[in-house]
């Protein structure tokens, strides 16, 4: 189908070592026949992600960005590990397959997963794929009821009890976004200051429930079902994912959430279909997750603000990279408008 998310030519600079890769992977996954082939999925703009193909296998591999700045944001051990506990008890996470760290196979940490083949949302509902008002609906219900599945797992039952620190959470999050927003800020980018000192002396207090969190969860992390656009079969990227404070969770995602009736400039930085006739606002996401949750949300600019800083903040990383000519990504240089907008949106829904 031509809406099935495709993999292209590996883009230029990104290459990989396919010689080591490939003994690697035939040592250590059994069965693999028929010669090896590499190609990369074009979305995302943080991990690098690759197609790797046998003539009996797909499989998925993840390595950090070339010339990455931000080392914690790109632990592939971590990521492996979550992903073995999770996927027994979330079966939405795709099984984890291998991880190396060993610099002759590759000059970096990555591992290697199964490739969970669907459906993934971007900008614009992909070509040939239409849904009523009353299937967007139901779909983006779902997404928040998924959402809502894992943050209802019981992180001490499945060995994870160490994975984060729920104590000062929301705390350690402004202080570390804001310390790494001005690490990665160039001297076209907004100062964030105002923004910043209002998420500090604004913040609630740590969560009575904590739970396991994507950080990133969203329509294109998300896979779904080919045959059935409706059904959510795969959560992907689970790179930012620790133990913490589900509210904040759901800021992140609603930071990436551009309505219909948002201005144009918000407009012109939307990545997901959540414009779409049928979509959930902000707002009604918020009140469904609330009532599947039993979570009381009295903070909704709070939470919204924050998600549309940290956003910015990644962003901003990207953007560096790009700026100091890490990466040649024209993606990324557009990246500095984004921040910009989020700024101004941050900013409006703070009042400040």
């Amino acid at each position: 189908m031509e809406y099935v998310d495709q993999a292209i030519d590996v883009r230029s600079g990104e290459e990989l070592n396919t010689a080591t890769v490939e003994t690697f992977l035939r040592d250590t996954i059994p069965h693999l026949d028929g010669q090896m082939t590499v190609r990369q999925f074009p979305g995302g703009h943080s991990n690098l992600t690759y197609l790797i193909s046998f003539k009996n296998k797909e499989m998925v591999l993840r390595r950090p960005p070339f010339g990455a700045k931000a080392r914690s944001a790109h632990d592939m051990s971590r990521e492996y590990r979550i992903l073995k506990a999770l996927k027994p008890v979330f079966p939405y996470c795709p099984e984890p397959l291998a991880y190396s760290e060993d610099p002759a196979v590759m000059r970096c940490p990555f591992y290697v997963m199964e490739r969970i083949e669907g459906i993934i949302l971007r900008k614009h509902l992909p070509k040939g794929m239409s849904l009523t008002p009353t299937q967007v609906e139901r779909l983006f219900e779902r997404a928040v009821e998924t959402h809502h599945a894992l943050h209802s797992l019981d992180y001490h039952q499945i060995g994870l009890e160490n994975f984060g620190k729920p104590e000062g959470y929301i705390r350690r999050q402004i202080e570390g976004w804001s310390d790494r927003y001005r690490a990665a800020r160039t001297p076209d980018a907004p100062d964030f200051e105002s923004v910043m000192t209002w998420l500090s002396d604004h913040q609630p207090g740590d969560s009575p429930l904590p739970c396991v969190i994507h950080n990133d969860f969203k329509f294109d992390n998300i896979v779904l079902d080919s045959r059935n656009p409706l059904a959510i079969i795969g959560v992907l990227d689970w790179e930012m994912a620790t133990i913490g404070d589900p509210l904040m969770d759901l800021g992140s995602s609603l930071g990436y959430w551009v309505e219909k009736n948002d201005p144009q400039e918000m407009q012109a930085m939307r990545t997901l279909p959540t414009h779409l006739e049928g979509a959930l606002t902000r707002k009604q996401v918020t009140a469904l997750y609330s009532r599947l949750s039993g979570r009381p949300v009295d903070n909704f600019e709070f939470y919204y603000g924050f998600g549309l800083f940290r956003l910015a903040v990644i962003a901003q990383q990207i953007y560096y990279r790009f700026y100091h000519g890490q990466t040649k990504d024209p993606r990324f240089e557009s990246l500095i408008v984004v921040v910009g907008v989020l700024e101004k949106t941050a900013r409006q829904v703070m009042g400040i």
